[in-house]
């Protein structure tokens, strides 16, 4: 497949490039060039949230900085996680007073340099709090939680955890809150075809022609089951019941609903599996709310989708639901809860 480049050495910084040149009201660089920082510096009394992470998954992101939502992004090279020192950069341009909360999402390279970052800063006399993120269910068994891959539900703690700094929720609390939406998010996806990387010119995965791969990665990691290709009702059914397997939701219980395509799933395709989505959670007496539907945690143009369910108390479905001013993450609307 031809993919637009200048060099592979340059792929990051061109996009950056284009990214805060598109966008300069909202984003610009920081003290570093790989560090994506909101334009209008935050008050001095609010936390700062920020995270580091591979590019080659946009649009997040570098697509959420902005009002209301992520204060930075320090951006690695492709599907590759930023480096502790150039994370450090980034903690030390956005870390003030009321301090700063680093999100990690679980993976083995993002973990150990995001880790090593936080200690670094707490060793300068940062106030450097670090945030695991970890939602799919495919990746480690039920028991196991800690064990498991950041996948699309992490975007939850992004808006809510954002919205939520936004109105000056202080740092302890803001920790507290990212954790009990962790706990209340599952996710699964499922892959039809693979992506090709963009430094090596080949598909990640093979896949059979009449087969889905059940719990793909978002850097095509292997799934952990296979199914023949089926209407997408009964692909979801499967679905809804190993999530609701995994975490049970009572009838009765507003659950929100992201729906995320891995790049190559077009919105016709997302929004028939919304359908199917919304009809088994009304079978079991479950109403979604204020929905997220959409490619924005992308593998290239991997043909694949993810669900993730996630139970909001009161404060986290407003905080879900609050404005925000970033180039690409959606409207989220009232729904129907």
């Amino acid at each position: 497949m031809k993919k637009l480049f200048n060099s592979k050495e340059a792929m990051a910084d061109d996009m950056i490039d284009g990214f805060v040149a598109a966008y300069p009201e909202t984003v610009t660089r920081g003290a570093h060039p790989r560090i994506v920082r909101r334009t209008v510096r935050k008050n001095a009394g609010k936390v700062s949230l920020l995270i580091g992470n591979g590019s080659g998954h946009e649009p997040i992101a570098m697509g959420f900085v902005g009002k209301g939502l992520l204060d930075g992004n320090v951006v690695g090279d492709v599907f590759a996680a930023p480096s502790a020192d150039l994370i450090l950069e980034g903690l030390r341009d956005l870390t003030g007073e009321a301090g700063t909360v680093l999100l990690i999402s679980r993976h083995e390279g993002d973990v150990i340099n995001g880790m090593e970052a936080a200690m670094l800063a707490s060793e300068e006399g940062l106030n450097v709090a670090p945030l695991w993120m970890y939602d799919d269910i495919s990746s480690a068994p039920k028991g196991e939680e800690e064990e498991r891959r950041g996948a699309a539900g992490t975007m939850f703690i992004y808006k809510i955890l954002g919205a939520a700094a936004e109105e000056g929720m202080p740092l302890d609390r803001l920790v507290a809150l990212g954790e009990a939406i962790r706990g209340a998010t599952r996710t699964l996806g499922a892959a039809m075809s693979s992506g090709i990387s963009p430094l090596t010119g080949k598909a990640m995965f093979s896949l059979p022609e009449d087969e889905v791969f059940i719990g793909m990665g978002v850097h095509g990691e292997p799934g952990v089951a296979r199914r023949k290709v089926e209407p997408v009702s009964d692909l979801v059914a499967f679905m809804v019941d190993a999530l609701l397997e995994d975490r049970a939701i009572e009838a009765g219980t507003p659950t929100i609903a992201i729906v995320n395509g891995s790049g190559g799933t077009t919105m016709m395709e997302l929004l028939t599996v919304y359908r199917e989505l919304a009809r088994q959670m009304e079978s079991r007496g479950i109403p979604l709310t204020s929905p997220m539907i959409g490619n924005f945690s992308t593998t290239q143009e991997t043909a694949a989708f993810s669900i993730s369910l996630m139970t909001p108390d009161a404060e986290m479905l407003s905080l879900w639901r609050a404005p925000q001013a970033s180039p690409h993450f959606p409207v989220i609307g009232r729904g129907a809860a």
